[in-house]
C-alpha cells in the first residue's frame, strides 16, 4: 500500500513551484493584453478623427453647396429686381414695401428641446 500524502503538504511543495512557473505566464498574458487594449484605443481615437474630419468636409461642402445656391438665387433675384424696379417708380410714393426675413444658419441656438431660455 502507498503511503498516504495529505492533500495541504503537496500544496505546500507544489505552491512555490507554481508560482515559479506561472507568474512569469500570468505576467505576459497581463502585458499582451495591456498592449492590445492600448492599440485599440489608438486606433479607436484615429477612427474618431476620421470621422470628424469626414463630418467637417461634408460640412464645408453643404455651405459651399449653400453659397453656390443662394449666388443663383441672387443673380436670379437681381434679375428680377431690375423688372422690379420699373414697376417701383409706377408705385404710389405712400405705399410702403414689406422686407425681407431671412432665416440664418444660427436662429435658435442653444434654445434646443429640454433647454430653457
Amino acid at each position: 500500500m502507498p503511503p498516504v500524502v495529505p492533500p495541504f503538504l503537496i500544496g505546500l511543495i507544489v505552491a512555490p513551484l507554481a508560482k515559479r512557473l506561472l507568474k512569469p505566464l500570468v505576467r505576459g498574458v497581463v502585458k499582451t493584453s495591456v498592449g492590445i487594449a492600448l492599440e485599440v484605443k489608438k486606433a479607436a481615437h484615429e477612427a474618431g478623427e476620421n470621422i470628424h474630419d469626414l463630418a467637417a468636409e461634408v460640412a464645408a461642402d453643404m455651405v459651399a453647396a449653400q453659397v453656390a445656391s443662394d449666388d443663383g438665387h441672387r443673380a436670379a433675384e437681381s434679375a428680377a429686381s431690375i423688372g422690379e424696379k420699373s414697376g417701383a417708380a409706377d408705385r404710389a410714393e405712400g405705399e410702403a414695401r414689406t422686407p425681407k426675413i431671412r432665416a440664418t444658419a444660427g436662429a435658435g441656438v442653444g434654445a434646443g428641446p429640454g433647454k430653457a431660455q
